[in-house]
């Protein structure tokens, strides 16, 4: 067990049982990575998990870094929560969102998998936000002989609010999961190495204040520090925000140094010459998003100028997904920004506008845009800025969106993770330029009375 301390990094930071993992197929074969066979016996196979109503995809980036530092890909999984939205009250059935129980159950499922697959005794979870809380749960009731390192990202240790009402949610500190999991002088399970990693006030999920549950001026009587646990090691990175914790490159730093014992030879990503990309169809259930497969959608790729966004060459990649949802395996220039098209039944013709990709990946999921909503009614083109691995924090990042900081975007602790841009029927068909910091991605502006919507999706 290893005592806990606090180390401030400083500056901002600039269906029921699915499993992505990086397997030995048609997708796989032909990826060069950094090799280093006695890394690999050193370093426990890692299981990484995502938040509240994510996916798997968002730790493409980790793997990415991981893959760099000569982590082979057949010793980390990530794991696609069937129904990843939490309940309402955890003791009351709600459709299309899961119990603490049936993350429990998906995740101990999965830990077995990995083990199976590798060989390996133990093996190390890697979780952010409520993937974390799944973790320790996971440890917990039976799991501890199974995890050598838990790794907890942003995670709600002591809720996002510590009240009196709500009792039934997960995420509420006085409520029967947290204390659950809390109680004792500490607050991890022996023989398993914890280490939290939370920000230094920008996480929006560790606020005492409630306004961003909805209730301004109520404390939460949670504070800055409800990341941290009694008995392991707690990190502050400093002001980075809530998902940050887990996909910024600073907090890769931390898991891996953690997990291996040593500095990571590099932080930057290795590029490849081949890529190849795949991923999974996934959608939402009566607005609730579910990681179930979605039959029967097409997946069109296309290479795009990187100053206009338009169309060049011919089409890279055209499939329908069968029942298990998937698309791929697509080979891409590693250096062409892309633009896929996601055509998903009951649901906007979404145009993906995304940078180039520097590795293979089997994890680029697509869930179709949102439905046209009451202020989209008017437009003729709606463009979305998406950033899926963070939040746009004003004035701590360059925010640009069509040359001016979007008025949706509040300044502060950052909170918001998409920014919508609509236009005139007059200009639709022109470009629209989302800058986030150092990543630009150009995106055409589509008709809306075609059902269609434009996402510029930032990796970094």
């Amino acid at each position: 067990m290893k005592l806990s301390r606090r180390t401030i990094l400083q500056g901002a930071g600039s269906v029921a049982f699915a499993v992505a993992s990086f397997r030995n197929d048609a997708l796989a074969q032909g990826q060069s990575a950094v090799k280093n066979p006695d890394n690999n016996l050193e370093v426990p196979p890692i299981l990484f998990v995502h938040g509240n109503g994510d996916y798997d995809a968002l730790w493409m980036t980790t793997l990415w870094r991981m893959e760099s530092n000569g982590i082979a890909r057949d010793r980390m999984m990530a794991i696609n929560f069937t129904n990843p939205s939490a309940r309402t009250d955890d003791a009351v059935e709600q459709a299309n969102r899961s119990s603490t129980e049936d993350q429990r159950r998906e995740l101990a499922a999965a830990v077995a998998e990995l083990k199976r697959r590798t060989g390996a005794a133990r093996v190390a979870l890697v979780g952010n936000s409520r993937g974390g809380n799944s973790i320790r749960n996971v440890i917990k009731n039976g799991g501890a002989g199974d995890v050598s390192h838990a790794v907890l990202c942003g995670t709600p240790n002591h809720g996002v609010f510590a009240l009196d009402d709500l009792l039934g949610s997960e995420f509420n500190g006085r409520g029967a999961f947290l204390r659950g999991l809390n109680g004792g002088d500490s607050e991890v399970t022996p023989g398993t190495a914890f280490l939290t990693l939370r920000s230094d006030g920008m996480d929006k999920y560790a606020q005492p204040d409630g306004r961003f549950m909805g209730k301004p001026g109520v404390p939460t009587n949670v504070t800055f520090e409800g990341p941290e646990l009694k008995g392991a090691t707690n990190l502050v990175l400093g002001t980075i925000d809530h998902r940050e914790t887990a996909y910024h490159p600073r907090a890769f730093r931390e898991i891996y140094k953690f997990i291996a014992g040593r500095e990571p030879a590099r932080i930057a990503i290795t590029p490849e010459q081949t890529v190849r990309i795949g991923g999974l169809v996934t959608g939402a259930v009566d607005g609730v998003p579910t990681n179930r497969p979605v039959a029967g959608a097409t997946v069109e790729i296309n290479h795009v100028d990187r100053e206009s966004g338009e169309r060049r060459g011919d089409v890279v990649h055209r499939a329908t997904t069968g029942a298990d949802g998937r698309w791929g395996p697509a080979t891409v220039d590693p250096t062409s920004p892309l633009e896929i098209v996601l055509t998903s039944p009951d649901a906007p013709i979404t145009h993906f506008y995304r940078s180039p990709f520097p590795r293979s990946s089997d994890v680029v999921h697509l869930r179709a845009a949102r439905p046209f909503v009451q202020a989209d009614k008017d437009a003729g083109a709606v463009v979305i800025m998406s950033r899926p691995r963070g939040y746009f924090g004003l004035p701590r990042d360059t925010v640009l969106f069509d040359g001016q900081e979007p008025a949706d975007v509040h300044p502060g602790v950052p909170t918001d993770a998409a920014a919508t841009l609509r236009l005139p029927a007059s200009e639709v068909g022109r470009n629209v330029v989302a800058q986030f910091n150092e990543e630009r991605i150009v995106a055409r502006a589509w008709p809306a009375s075609e059902n269609r919507i434009a996402v510029a999706e930032l990796t970094y």
